[in-house]
């Protein structure tokens, strides 16, 4: 169960996260990466928020929140290492 709930909460972060930063039509998209950015964001924003902020993401609001963080910052590391000009 706690790996289906991983899932959801990936697709619902690289939704938002995608929906907040959206790419151009040369950037890969589909369900898979979306879910795949949403669990690296969450690894990011949960690593950010326990390291430089201290704090924990417990609820549910809280982990869509520190995943999607974390998702937008690896959008912006990956346009940024690219070279797109939409990075900033």
């Amino acid at each position: 169960m706690d790996f289906l709930w991983f899932l959801i909460v990936g697709l619902v972060a690289g939704v938002l996260a995608k929906a907040i930063m959206p790419g151009t039509s040369k950037e890969p998209s589909g369900w898979i990466l979306t879910i795949i950015l949403g669990i690296v964001g969450a690894f990011v924003g949960g690593f950010i928020g326990r390291t430089v902020l201290g704090a924990s993401a417990s609820s549910f609001l809280g982990q869509i929140l520190f995943a999607t963080g974390g998702a937008i910052l690896v959008i912006l590391a990956l346009r940024l290492l690219s070279g797109s000009r939409r990075a900033v």
